[in-house]
């Protein structure tokens, strides 16, 4: 019997009726950005120092610049051979008294000889922003500052647990429910993040947020390779990611508009509304049809699409039947991704390097956006250098291979990492190159790790494979907050030596692994324990095996 794929081949395997569901399932990933990277934004720490009653009366009466006011009422701290103001303590002296000098007010404050005692911020902070943030809110800094980490793990903690659950959906209930369902979920919080008055439910809400937003996009992700041919699969899939990439721009333009949380939340969240029209205009997935027995349903979708695309259904391919493969029959567990030597590597390696893609990507966008320059301006750049990297990807992997262009990209993006580190902090443009550079070589790496995950399992565990490994990249969600937060409070460019660790190791474990380029993907066991020694050319059946694994 034929195959949907067999079908595909007369109905159009990217016509109008596929471009037209991609182009509408991008914007969809393209508004996945300010959940996932929004903590820049929503999140950003400005400069801040101590109040001190009645310091703004004696500047304004002494006629000080704010630099001087800052200068004579604040505190100042010594790092890396450089002078700061201090952000959590304020000198302990009465600035209402009476007779305070302006040329020398402390002096005057104190006995001769004596030392200015100096005491936390107890009357909050000073913040010197034009807008608002869950920090000024909140005030988020000093003995609170881990709560901004908390606040962006909550939502990686949901993406961990809500990817298993929506995965589940996907497959029970078919492609589009789920996709409607989370779309519907994700706004209901969005708006609700608007509204709630304190910082509890705002983390509450995020991580309700991270349980359907992850899996509404991979849902996505899954509708729209399943409804294109093979040939066009991976190309689909990694233009779907670079939508995300598009989303970066967009979110960083309405960012730079509306400054304030809250605005900036209600502005990104009220467009995925529209986003439920797609119930009339989004079919389901036909192979998902397929695979449930529904055939005659599947059967009308293929013939709109067939329309659309102006084709024609051939007459002997008006009987179509899923053929299920008999290495579906095997029962998955859990101990068969480490059972044999290969494929024991095979998990270890691709659980560190989920892990690690993950760190260095939200990691490298949380400190540009803490670099001191234009916040704005360097999330552009930074967002721009994924388009070369999706190029980049597309005509290497079928000409050089996986192994090495993977291997090379974390590379890069650890070694980048280490020279944004040491070029001092006067020359700030450099450092946004390199910065650049390394968010490049991560963006290729992120990318490369979600197919060829799929490449490295037999059939029957293939699922579990991907599933398991890529859980990693949700656990680094939640670490990377209080690795950037936590070690720039050290040294700012601490993170930076982390995340070039990171880096080197996952492109030496990369070296690793065998090169799947030209090879049919493994069926058995003992196809991947002798993975490195095949050399089968790839026929269509390999990439419609690397979309059924996905779901």
């Amino acid at each position: 019997m034929p195959t949907l794929d067999d079908i595909l081949e007369h109905v159009g395997e990217f016509d109008r009726f596929q471009k037209q569901t991609f182009f509408v399932l991008c914007l969809l990933s393209a508004a996945f950005t300010p959940v996932y990277v929004g903590v820049v934004f929503f999140g950003f720490i400005p400069e801040h120092h101590c109040f001190s009653p009645g310091v703004a009366e004696l500047s304004q009466q002494c006629g000080w610049s704010l630099e001087e006011q800052l200068n004579y009422t604040v505190p100042k701290w010594d790092g890396h051979g450089a002078s700061y103001d201090s952000r959590c303590s304020r000198y302990e002296v009465d600035w209402n008294a009476t007779g305070v000098s302006c040329t020398d007010p402390l002096g005057s404050l104190v006995s001769n000889g004596s030392t200015v005692s100096l005491g936390p911020c107890r009357d909050g902070w000073v913040y010197n922003s034009p807008g608002s943030s869950l920090v000024t809110e909140f005030d988020l800094v000093c003995e609170d500052s881990w709560k901004l980490d908390l606040f962006q793990s909550s939502v990686n903690a949901g993406f961990f647990i809500g990817s298993i659950n929506i995965g589940y959906i996907a497959d029970r209930f078919g492609r589009k429910f789920c996709l409607l369902t989370t779309i519907l979920a994700n706004v209901v919080c969005g708006i609700l993040l608007v509204f709630v008055p304190s910082y509890l439910w705002i983390v509450i809400i995020r991580f309700l947020q991270g349980l359907v937003s992850k899996g509404c996009w991979t849902a996505g992700y899954i509708l729209v390779t399943e409804v294109v041919g093979p040939q066009y699969r991976r190309t689909v899939g990694i233009l779907y990611q670079t939508a995300f990439s598009v989303g970066l721009l967009i979110f960083d333009a309405i960012a730079y508009a509306i400054p304030h949380w809250r605005w900036l939340q209600l502005t990104v969240t009220l467009p995925s509304c529209f986003f439920l029209l797609y119930y009339w205009c989004l079919p389901e997935s036909p192979r998902w049809l397929i695979s449930q027995g529904k055939n005659d349903k599947a059967m009308k979708i293929i013939s709109d699409m067939a329309k659309k695309n102006q084709k024609k259904i051939p007459s002997h391919f008006e009987d179509i039947k899923f053929e299920e493969e008999d290495c579906g029959k095997q029962n998955p567990s859990l101990i068969d991704l480490v059972r044999t030597p290969q494929i024991r590597k095979n998990t270890l390696i691709l659980m560190y390097n989920w892990f690690t893609s993950s760190v260095l990507y939200q990691g490298l966008i949380m400190h540009m956006g803490m670099a001191g320059g234009n916040m704005y301006l360097d999330f552009l750049y930074s967002a721009l250098v994924e388009f070369p990297a999706a190029f980049i990807i597309l005509i290497t992997i079928d000409r050089v291979g996986r192994r090495y262009p993977w291997a090379v990209s974390n590379l890069v993006a650890g070694a980048a990492c280490l020279v944004t580190a040491l070029i001092p902090e006067d020359i700030h443009w450099l450092k946004v190159i390199t910065s650049c550079i390394g968010r490049m070589g991560i963006t290729m790496a992120f990318e490369m790790v979600c197919f060829v995950n799929t490449e490295l399992y037999p059939t029957y565990i293939r699922n579990l494979g991907v599933m398991v490994c890529s859980s990693l990249c949700d656990v680094g969600g939640v670490i990377v907050p209080f690795i950037v937060y936590r070690l720039v409070e050290v040294w700012h460019d601490l993170p930076l030596i982390v995340f070039t660790v990171f880096g080197l190791i996952a492109g030496g474990l990369v070296l690793l692994l065998p090169e799947t380029k030209g090879r049919v993907l493994p069926e058995t066991v003992e196809d991947v324990e002798n993975l490195h020694r095949q050399s089968a050319p790839k026929t269509k059946k390999i990439y419609l095996h690397v979309q059924t694994s996905e779901v």
